[in-house]
């Protein structure tokens, strides 16, 4: 048995880490001064062509890289646009990719601001502010209007992937309720009567695609046969939310949920439970994210345009700041239906055919 032991290192004993080169390195392999390697390095008038090029020959060189923060936090805007973000939603992530070549394309730079089971929104938002960052983007906020209608008396703010009406927020969202009407839809072509929802329990969007499921269980005719169960964002979100779905006298031959995250903990379950998907029950999730598209899993889900919400919310943020953005404050996006293998026939249906 090998007991754990420390070791008191020396500064002599410590392994040798390759310095960083500064100015003052590029300065004296160029023979100019420091001041002369600023302005070549700012891009700014005053040094020759011969200057320019001894100098970001010699930062060649020694691979000397500008830190493009440290000159931003410097300037008097910073050309950064604050994102929030929940490491909880895989969702969040494919928003992430987006927004920062939108940023990019814009000219401008991203912070990120994770809100985790032990950190809210406040303490998220607040780093982003102390980073003198010029604009927010918050994804799927849970924060109440009123705190955020506070937070654009201090810059603009933009809400992705939530309702809200406020006249001076912008919002950047897809159309829930639709993209429930879709899933609805595909499930009454294909046989079903008896389709159930999970819906997400306190998470932005919720409200609306529930709504959208009864919407179209109504257009139907099939609104007495509605059944709502609680969910939540997780996989053990779904996995409660089955359990309680196998347990109904008169089970459901389909269900739609409120994400793909709870939709994987949904099929687990009916997996578990010695259940075929979509023979015995057809499984539609809500987002297209990373583990829908996953081969093993095939989900069957509601897609949102990733790019056209990113797009939206980094140009409704730059022309806030700018002046140039439309008075209208709402950008509804739609959402299309992505049909993998989670959906079919309702097993009468295959019973018939046979």
């Amino acid at each position: 048995m090998i007991r754990g032991y420390c070791v008191d290192v020396t500064e002599a004993e410590r392994p040798n880490r390759p310095r960083r080169p500064t100015l003052a390195d590029v300065a004296a392999r160029a023979g100019v001064s420091v001041a002369l390697v600023s302005i070549v390095m700012r891009g700014v008038p005053g040094a020759s062509a011969d200057s320019r090029r001894r100098v970001m020959e010699a930062a060649d060189e020694l691979g000397y890289r500008p830190d493009s923060r440290a000159r931003l936090l410097r300037s008097s805007n910073s050309r950064l646009i604050g994102v929030t973000f929940g490491v909880q939603h895989p969702f969040h992530g494919d928003l992430l990719t987006g927004l920062y070549t939108a940023a990019e394309e814009a000219g401008y730079e991203l912070a990120l601001s994770a809100v985790t089971p032990g950190r809210d929104e406040g303490r998220a938002v607040a780093s982003l502010l102390q980073d003198r960052c010029e604009a927010l983007i918050l994804l799927g906020p849970h924060s109440p209007t009123s705190y955020l209608a506070e937070l654009t008396t201090r810059l603009p703010v933009v809400v992705v992937a939530r309702a809200v009406r406020h006249r001076a927020l912008d919002v950047v969202r897809t159309a829930d309720a639709l993209g429930m009407h879709q899933a609805v839809d595909h499930l009454v072509a294909l046989g079903h009567s008896r389709i159930a929802h999970i819906d997400g329990g306190r998470a932005p969007g919720t409200a609306e695609r529930r709504r959208g499921y009864r919407e179209a269980l109504d257009r139907h005719g099939l609104a007495d046969t509605a059944v709502v169960l609680p969910g939540g964002l997780t996989e053990d979100d779904g996995a409660t939310a089955a359990r309680a779905l196998l347990a109904l006298r008169q089970r459901p031959t389909a269900v739609t949920v409120f994400n793909d995250r709870c939709a994987t903990g949904v099929l687990d379950v009916l997996h578990g439970a010695g259940l075929s998907v979509p023979r015995d029950m057809s499984v539609i999730g809500f987002d297209d994210d990373r583990l829908a598209r996953l081969s093993h899993i095939a989900l069957t889900t509601v897609a949102q345009d990733t790019e056209q919400l990113t797009a939206q919310a980094v140009a409704r943020a730059v022309g806030r700041l700018d002046g140039t953005t439309a008075a209208e404050r709402e950008v509804v996006i739609p959402p299309h239906l992505v049909v993998r293998a989670t959906t079919g026939a309702p097993m009468q249906a295959f019973a018939e055919t046979i």
